[in-house]
């Protein structure tokens, strides 16, 4: 609660309720058959999409919203995000200086700047004071997109989540050593309780970080640190409270306990090969690339002092490699949903994975469904991802036609949420 009054008080007045607006789009992305389908005028009223007519058509009452020449599409969702951080030089020593109210209130900005992008909906897999964030946009306190929340991640002692990486012995000393409540598990009793106490948490989503991490304090970023017997327990655990589990991973030996485990969705994967990428298939597990991430760390490392030395052989070598696995997963018809892992470069720029993806083989048109349709399917709700009568009134416009130009997606004209406009620059 006291983090929810904090946010409220710096941030901007709420948007006006939702009322009847009639869209007269140029053209609407069909984002289940991945294809235009022209002109249409889309109607929505309290939140919904209440209806979708061929052409111009005028709707009595309603306010009318002229998008002709651009393309409507349904609210982009990011199945990866971090909302309550931005990584740069000072990273790791902010977090010997700041408090939860600092990033909470750093996160405010972030959250609107991704919501201004197109992205409607995040699942935010890491961070604490992100659950609270969620709270206080629900309750329309402040404007972003609708959060899908893991809190604390799962992690094993010394893995890529355990937050006492980094730290020296004096300080890990009065921390005492974390546990299942602190997000840390060894053995098939810690992850179970710790996924119980992400449900004490108000957790939507359960994330572990099944491998060594690119940005974690430590010399592997691809070695396993989950046994199948954990992973096994925590989805069990999770399946209970009905959470689905995403899994941080780099390494083949990683990926594949994860999946054999039975997580939703691997995120990075960065070294499945074609052994991984069948097994993912057989399962049905998700992948979620993050290119953007891999794309940013691997640049960032070349600069002198933007990493600590024991991350930047990891950052150049695992940042580089992403998009080639992404580009030999795409081929091999492995599930993709749509994640950046935004917070690792700055948020707003969610965009930039569309041309990442296409420019790896992939049609527009898919990247487009990876972030509607598909990741809607990631996330196991039925009423997101469309632009069909009964799905919420999430609509994102762009000038123009994405499919031709992916680039597009960088210069969203229009973004609506619930059926409240959040941006409408030069649109009356």
């Amino acid at each position: 609660m006291r983090m929810i009054l904090i946010l409220a008080s710096l941030a901007a007045s709420s948007p006006v309720l939702a009322e009847t607006i009639a869209l007269q789009c140029g053209d609407v992305f069909d984002a289940k058959a991945a294809k235009l389908v022209g002109a249409r005028t889309i109607v929505t009223a309290d939140g919904k999409i209440s209806q979708v007519l061929p052409g111009r058509v005028p709707v009595p009452g309603a306010r009318e919203v002229d998008l002709s020449g651009h393309t409507c599409m349904p609210g982009w969702i990011d199945l990866h995000v971090h909302m309550a951080s931005q990584s740069g030089p000072r990273s790791y020593e902010e977090r010997f200086r700041l408090d939860d109210a600092d990033y909470a209130l750093r996160a405010v900005g972030y959250a609107e700047k991704t919501l201004k992008a197109g992205f409607t909906t995040v699942r935010d897999l890491g961070g604490e004071v992100t659950l609270k964030l969620r709270d206080a946009i629900n309750a329309g306190a402040v404007k972003g997109p609708r959060i899908y929340a893991a809190g604390k991640s799962i992690a094993t002692t010394g893995g890529h989540a355990d937050p006492t990486n980094g730290i020296n012995s004096e300080l890990s000393h009065l921390l005492g050593p974390p546990g299942p409540t602190e997000g840390v598990v060894n053995g098939a009793d810690d992850a179970r309780q710790a996924v119980r106490q992400r449900y004490k948490d108000g957790s939507d989503v359960i994330k572990i970080t099944a491998t060594g991490g690119v940005l974690s304090y430590a010399k592997s970023g691809d070695a396993p640190q989950f046994t199948v017997d954990e992973v096994k327990a925590v989805v069990a655990t999770a399946q209970d409270y009905g959470y689905k589990v995403a899994a941080h991973a780099h390494g083949k030996d990683g990926i594949r306990r994860a999946v054999e485990g039975g997580v939703t969705s691997i995120e990075h994967g960065t070294y499945m090969d074609d052994e991984i990428m069948t097994l993912m298939k057989k399962y049905g597990t998700w992948y979620v690339p993050t290119i953007s991430a891999g794309k940013f760390v691997a640049e960032k490392a070349k600069i002198d002092g933007y990493y600590p030395e024991i991350i930047r052989p990891k950052a150049a070598r695992i940042g580089g490699q992403i998009q080639d696995t992404f580009a030999q997963a795409y081929k091999a018809g492995v599930k993709i949903g749509f994640g950046t892992d935004q917070g690792v470069a700055p948020h707003g720029e969610n965009a930039k994975e569309f041309g990442y993806m296409v420019e790896a083989g992939m049609p527009a048109a898919e990247a487009l469904q990876s972030a509607t349709y598909r990741a809607a399917e990631v996330l196991g709700e039925s009423d997101l991802g469309q632009l069909e009568p009964g799905f919420r009134a999430d609509v994102v416009a762009v000038p123009g036609n994405p499919l031709d130009d992916i680039a597009l997606t960088r210069k969203v004209a229009f973004v609506m949420k619930d059926g409240v406009v959040y941006r409408a620059a030069s649109i009356p």
